[in-house]
């Protein structure tokens, strides 16, 4: 009789194992409630008007990027605790890869959004910039196919060199002479880095330069407003506050999650160290968290989330 390979040792409690799964399965549900509103919305707008905004677009294609990025979450939790398959080397670094891409994908779309604010309300007399204020609703439907083979091809990079998974069975069963086979993953952390960071580079240097760019821009206003004489604030400075406020909070939960990713993906903790699976709830927390915040700051949004709450609390009481 041969012995399949198992996953790696599990040795938390029962209890442990369901709660951590609900903790995760919540955020993940929430995120995916929040996105799944935002694509309903839009894909409304979208089929009712036969048009859709350049906003709506992009929140579209970002709020599909995270709906299939927690799904993945989910199937992980599940299948790398439960399935001993999911540790085959090709099932692995093609679960990888898609993770990746989807991850790769989500902080694109983002940092188009935050483009798309930033050349919509900043302020600079430049040729080049009001050119680009002027084509840069024709240009965003490019722009974001552009950043899913941008992601496609960093992704696919994670399928060469950076894990070695294979089967071990030299682990003794306790109270017994024989060994158990378990399955061993091995990173090339090296790899990973570079690979990871190029992925990232471009878009978070877009968010960065968007944010800089738009507090000069604020300063400039407010320095025009104070030579007038202005001393209320504007429809442009509070457009200038909301998408200075709006970056900041996704590259402050952005950071937390990259990091988690980077170190859960690096595989340095045990597979049930409790660093890993903060880095599992980070990870989850982070597209919900971020949904959450669009659907606050967008009019919009808002407005139609506060008129449907009425009607989901009837339901529920039903």
């Amino acid at each position: 009789m041969t012995e399949t390979c198992s996953p790696p040792e599990n040795e938390l409690s029962p209890f442990h194992i369901i709660l951590i799964f609900v903790i995760i399965a919540t955020e993940c549900i929430i995120g995916i409630i929040a996105n799944g509103f935002i694509v309903a919305i839009n894909a409304a707008e979208w089929i009712q008007n036969k048009a859709v905004s350049t906003s709506g677009r992009i929140l579209f294609f970002l709020s599909v990027s995270r709906i299939a990025l927690q799904g993945f979450m989910m199937l992980e939790i599940t299948f790398s605790s439960t399935s001993p398959h999911f540790y085959d080397d090709v099932v692995y670094n093609t679960f990888k890869v898609s993770f990746m891409f989807v991850n790769y994908c989500s902080l694109w779309f983002a940092a188009w959004l935050s483009f798309f604010y930033f050349v919509k309300i900043a302020n600079f007399s430049y040729p080049l910039f009001l050119k680009l204020k002027w084509r840069i609703t024709g240009l965003i439907p490019w722009l974001l196919w552009l950043s899913m083979l941008i992601s496609l091809g960093c992704s696919a990079l994670f399928s060469h060199g950076i894990y070695n998974v294979y089967c071990n069975n030299s682990f003794p069963i306790p109270s017994s002479n024989s060994t158990k086979k378990k399955y061993i993953t091995e990173t090339n952390v090296v790899n990973l880095v570079l690979l990871y960071n190029l992925g990232i580079f471009i878009p978070l240097t877009m968010f960065i330069l968007a944010a800089t760019l738009l507090i000069i821009s604020l300063k400039r206003h407010t320095l025009h407003m104070e030579s007038n004489a202005t001393g209320s604030r504007d429809p442009s400075m509070e457009a200038h506050m909301g998408a200075i406020e709006s970056i900041s909070y996704f590259l402050i939960l952005y950071i937390f999650n990259a990091v988690a990713l980077f170190l859960y993906m690096s595989n340095i903790f045990d597979t049930n160290s409790s660093w890993k699976i903060l880095c599992k709830i980070i990870m989850a927390a982070y597209p919900a968290g971020h949904s959450i915040l669009l659907i606050q700051e967008n009019p919009g949004l808002r407005r139609t989330w506060k008129r449907l709450q009425p009607r989901v609390h009837l339901y529920l009481k039903e």
